[in-house]
């Protein structure tokens, strides 16, 4: 099986730092972490635009913040080395750095899991453009893409690749997962 992942929310744990740094932009201390997660889970433009925070402090600042909280507050979810284990080949794409990815990635010993890792410092637009997607898939012949929010499942959708949504009921997806230990059961004993 060759699985497309996204990073965020989906292999490691890093909404709670992602929701740390970008209060620190914020000016009202009245709003909660779970007001940011909520919005911060469709998609970071939709906080920037839902708590009127200037696009161009968010790019300065928001990623420096991010980055100086250490890897080790950023843990791999229980199980999901388990699947990359079992798939064939495994690709991410991330609107992440690529130096932050491979810091995290090193941090947990996981860089070996992956074939081929797209940052946002590799020209393509952001999803849920599916270009980076395409590629991918025309290089791997992908069979699933795992993501946390709909941007990184519409693409999949557009390239008749199948979906899995990780600890998210409420977007469209062929299979859904609240834990990778129910990867095996819910995912491939489906497809076998």
């Amino acid at each position: 099986m060759n699985i497309l992942w996204d990073f965020d929310g989906t292999i490691f744990d890093t909404y709670p730092t992602i929701v740390k740094a970008f209060k620190e932009l914020l000016t009202d201390p009245t709003i909660s972490e779970d007001d940011i997660l909520k919005q911060m889970k469709i998609s970071s433009d939709v906080a920037i635009k839902h708590f009127d925070i200037e696009k161009s402090l968010f790019d300065n600042h928001f990623h420096v913040l991010e980055q100086k909280i250490n890897p080790k507050d950023k843990p791999a979810f229980p199980h999901v080395e388990d699947v990359l284990s079992f798939a064939d080949t495994n690709v991410i794409v991330t609107h992440k750095s690529r130096q932050s990815t491979l810091d995290i990635l090193a941090f947990f010993n996981m860089e070996h899991y992956f074939t081929e890792i797209i940052t946002k410092d590799d020209g393509y637009k952001r999803k849920p453009d599916s270009g980076a997607y395409a590629y991918l898939h025309d290089k791997y012949q992908l069979d699933l893409v795992i993501g946390d929010r709909e941007l990184d499942l519409k693409p999949a959708r557009e390239l008749g690749i199948k979906t899995c949504a990780f600890q998210n009921d409420d977007i469209e997806a062929d299979y859904h997962l609240t834990s990778y230990d129910q990867f095996f059961t819910t995912v491939v004993n489906k497809n076998s």
